[in-house]
Protein backbone atom coordinates (compact mmCIF):
# COMPACT_ATOMS: atom_id res chain seq x y z
CA UNK A 1 0.00 0.00 0.00
CA UNK A 2 1.25 3.44 -0.91
CA UNK A 3 0.24 6.52 1.09
CA UNK A 4 0.48 10.17 0.02
CA UNK A 5 -0.72 12.90 2.39
CA UNK A 6 -2.98 15.63 1.03
CA UNK A 7 -2.47 19.39 0.98
CA UNK A 8 -0.14 20.66 3.76
CA UNK A 9 0.05 17.43 5.72
CA UNK A 10 3.30 15.62 6.49
CA UNK A 11 3.97 11.98 7.49
CA UNK A 12 6.67 11.63 10.16
CA UNK A 13 8.46 8.57 11.58
CA UNK A 14 9.42 9.19 15.21
CA UNK A 15 13.11 8.80 16.06
CA UNK A 16 13.55 6.98 19.35
CA UNK A 17 15.85 8.51 21.94
CA UNK A 18 18.57 6.56 23.74
CA UNK A 19 17.34 4.21 26.44
CA UNK A 20 20.24 5.20 28.72
CA UNK A 21 21.08 8.45 30.45
CA UNK A 22 24.57 9.93 30.24
CA UNK A 23 25.27 8.36 33.65
CA UNK A 24 24.42 4.88 32.32
CA UNK A 25 20.99 4.50 33.92
CA UNK A 26 18.58 2.52 31.72
CA UNK A 27 15.19 4.20 31.33
CA UNK A 28 12.26 1.73 31.15
CA UNK A 29 9.72 2.10 28.33
CA UNK A 30 6.97 3.06 30.79
CA UNK A 31 8.95 6.09 32.00
CA UNK A 32 9.89 7.36 28.55
CA UNK A 33 8.08 10.23 26.88
CA UNK A 34 7.19 10.01 23.22
CA UNK A 35 9.96 11.46 21.07
CA UNK A 36 9.36 14.90 19.59
CA UNK A 37 11.93 14.37 16.85
CA UNK A 38 11.32 12.53 13.63
CA UNK A 39 12.12 11.97 9.98
CA UNK A 40 9.78 13.16 7.25
CA UNK A 41 8.55 10.13 5.29
CA UNK A 42 6.14 11.84 2.87
CA UNK A 43 4.75 15.33 2.19
CA UNK A 44 1.61 16.64 0.54
CA UNK A 45 1.60 18.89 -2.50
CA UNK A 46 1.12 22.08 -0.45
CA UNK A 47 -1.57 24.44 0.79
CA UNK A 48 -3.56 26.90 -1.28
CA UNK A 49 -3.53 30.61 -0.50
CA UNK A 50 -6.55 32.94 -0.72
CA UNK A 51 -6.16 33.36 -4.48
CA UNK A 52 -6.00 29.58 -5.02
CA UNK A 53 -2.28 29.51 -5.80
CA UNK A 54 -0.43 26.40 -4.58
CA UNK A 55 2.13 27.20 -1.85
CA UNK A 56 4.74 24.40 -1.62
CA UNK A 57 5.87 23.04 1.75
CA UNK A 58 9.21 23.99 3.33
CA UNK A 59 9.93 20.43 4.51
CA UNK A 60 10.85 17.55 2.20
CA UNK A 61 11.21 13.80 2.47
CA UNK A 62 14.23 12.84 4.58
CA UNK A 63 14.32 16.04 6.72
CA UNK A 64 14.81 15.59 10.49
CA UNK A 65 12.26 17.75 12.27
CA UNK A 66 11.07 18.76 15.73
CA UNK A 67 7.32 18.82 16.33
CA UNK A 68 4.96 19.65 19.19
CA UNK A 69 4.38 17.12 21.94
CA UNK A 70 0.67 16.64 21.20
CA UNK A 71 0.82 17.32 17.44
CA UNK A 72 -0.82 15.28 14.74
CA UNK A 73 -2.60 11.96 14.53
CA UNK A 74 -0.89 8.64 15.15
CA UNK A 75 -1.59 5.99 12.50
CA UNK A 76 -0.29 2.56 11.56
CA UNK A 77 0.61 2.15 7.88
CA UNK A 78 2.11 -1.13 6.63
CA UNK A 79 2.65 -2.16 10.26
CA UNK A 80 4.71 0.94 11.07
CA UNK A 81 3.65 3.58 13.62
CA UNK A 82 3.69 7.00 11.96
CA UNK A 83 2.47 10.51 12.72
CA UNK A 84 0.43 12.63 10.31
CA UNK A 85 0.52 16.34 11.07
CA UNK A 86 0.14 19.70 9.36
CA UNK A 87 3.30 21.52 8.40
CA UNK A 88 2.32 24.34 10.80
CA UNK A 89 2.77 21.89 13.74
CA UNK A 90 6.43 21.33 12.83
CA UNK A 91 8.64 23.55 14.97
CA UNK A 92 11.76 23.37 12.84
CA UNK A 93 14.18 21.38 10.72
CA UNK A 94 17.29 19.93 12.37
CA UNK A 95 20.38 20.67 10.23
Amino acid sequence: MSFRPLHDRVVIRRIEENAKTKGGIIIPDTAKEKPQEGEVVAVGSGARDDSGKLVPLDVKKGDRVLFGKWSGTEVKINGEDLLITKEADILGIIG
